[in-house]
């Protein structure tokens, strides 16, 4: 007789997909710092453009 035996485990059970949770809404510190970042990528496009311009060939 053997000294131990396995329990047999079924399957886990497959459930239907789970209702999208509601995100929760940004911190106000996450939200100034978004403010930031963007109007600091603005500035730099903006600054690269002028540079740019400044840079034409001379004819």
């Amino acid at each position: 007789m053997p000294a131990f035996t396995f329990e047999k485990i079924s399957p886990p059970v497959r459930r239907a997909p789970t209702a999208a949770v509601a995100k929760k809404p940004r911190g106000l510190i996450s939200q100034m710092i978004d403010r930031f970042a963007e109007r600091r990528a603005r500035r730099t496009l903006q600054d690269d453009r002028a540079i740019r311009r400044d840079e034409k060939p001379a004819e």
